[in-house]
């Protein structure tokens, strides 16, 4: 049998989750299965590494995306960008069909990019799928995305049940697609740490993410002024992503944002600056959780399973968050999942395995073989060449039909 000869449509190149997740599927594909060719919006970390495994990738910077969000004025402004994007990408839209001719399948690695999928639908008939990696919000502009991602693909793939049951809810019906858990390989080898992180006695908490409102990182500075305010400045908050304030921020946010500045000015106006590292981007992220004792997400989207966690926990490593999905993050078993956000408790368990090393230990261990059940990479991999197989056979139905 041929291999299947897939162009992957990426948002971005290795800065964050989703591309890494994309990578690390098509690291895991079966020699001769696929033959991959990769887009990617963005430059970065992740092209050398694609080259490094002999799939070509391609910058393509003018890629247009969009994903609804929980504001109407915002998505009518976002809306209208992207479709006049769309009108004047008259090169690109000429060089991507013709890519489309050399492949099988197209497969869209982000809902953000459903515009582009429904354009292309109708100018070619080739089997596409689309990554669901986000709970789309739930109102009118929402609704209409789900029901243009279902119309323009063949198969959607959901990372977690909860996409497939939010999406679901908002078509009113089932969709074509799987549930296939993330790639997340434990680190491997000997990984150094990164170099800027103190090797001393110091608890130290990794947090692995750009900042965003809902990603709640700013929640740590309360969680610090928490142990602070019990005499512990002995904990350290390892922070590796971009932490550019942008956006409607709330109170003394804002006003730093409007200013120019990071959560690290925050951190430091609320002052606790001495008990965070904050590193910027960091292209391997293994280097940060093999130097720290555990991971804190402190999201305010209830949605603890994201490739930050997943990691953490792949690499032994136990994982505080918020939510009520425990298929990763088991309360006493893998990490700690509190159903709502409070900075006490949060600062009560950074103690608890501070003053027991031992029990973050075992966490992680438990963690890292529930990640390594879950999120193996050559049979997740094997599940979604299958799922683009039966897209594929469904798109030749649908023409011979």
């Amino acid at each position: 049998m041929n291999a299947l000869r897939v162009l992957c449509l990426d948002i971005e190149g290795g800065f964050g989750g989703s591309s890494r997740s994309l990578y690390e599927s098509l690291r895991h594909m079966e020699p001769g299965a696929v033959t991959a060719e990769v887009w990617c919006r963005r430059d970065g970390p992740v092209r050398a590494r694609y080259e490094a495994i002999g799939i070509p990738c391609r910058v393509a910077a003018e890629m247009p995306r969009m994903n609804s969000l929980p504001r109407a004025s915002r998505n009518l402004f976002g809306y209208a960008r992207a479709v006049r994007e769309m009108l004047r990408l008259k090169d690109f839209r000429a060089a991507l069909l013709a890519a489309v001719e050399r492949c099988d399948l197209v497969h869209f690695n982000h809902e953000g990019l459903f515009l582009l999928a429904a354009w292309l639908r109708k100018r070619h008939a080739k089997a596409q799928t689309m990554h669901v990696r986000t709970m789309i919000p739930r109102n009118t502009f929402g609704r209409w995305q789900c029901r243009r991602m279902d119309a323009a693909n063949d198969r959607l793939v959901f990372i977690t049940e909860n996409e497939r049951a939010n999406l679901e809810g908002m078509l009113g019906r089932s969709a074509m697609g799987d549930v296939i858990y993330n790639v997340a390989p434990a680190p491997g080898g000997a990984v150094p740490p990164h170099p800027a992180i103190p090797d001393d006695a110091r608890l130290k908490v990794a947090v692995l993410a750009n900042y965003a409102w809902h990603r709640g990182i700013d929640r740590m500075i309360d969680v610090a002024e928490a142990l602070a305010a019990r005499k512990r400045r002995d904990i350290l908050f390892v922070v590796a992503g971009d932490m550019a304030l942008s956006g409607r921020l709330p109170g003394a946010l804002a006003q730093i944002a409007r200013a120019g500045g990071t959560l690290a000015d925050h951190a430091a106006a609320r002052g606790v600056a001495d008990m965070f590292l904050f590193l910027g981007h960091v292209a391997a992220p293994e280097s940060v959780l093999v130097a720290c004792d555990a991971v804190a997400k402190p999201t305010r989207e209830d949605n603890p399973w994201g490739r930050d966690i997943l990691e953490g926990l792949a690499a032994g490593k136990p994982v505080i968050s918020i939510g009520r999905y425990d298929r990763f993050i088991e309360t006493g078993v893998t990490g700690f999942l509190l159903p709502e956000y409070g900075a006490d408790v949060f600062a009560d368990i950074v103690l608890w395995l501070d003053a027991d090393r031992g029990l973050g230990r075992r966490l992680g261990e438990a963690a890292k073989a529930r990640i390594a059940a879950l999120c193996d990479g050559p049979a997740r991999a094997r599940d979604l060449a299958a799922t683009w197989c039966e897209a594929v056979a469904a798109r030749a139905q649908r023409r011979a039909a």
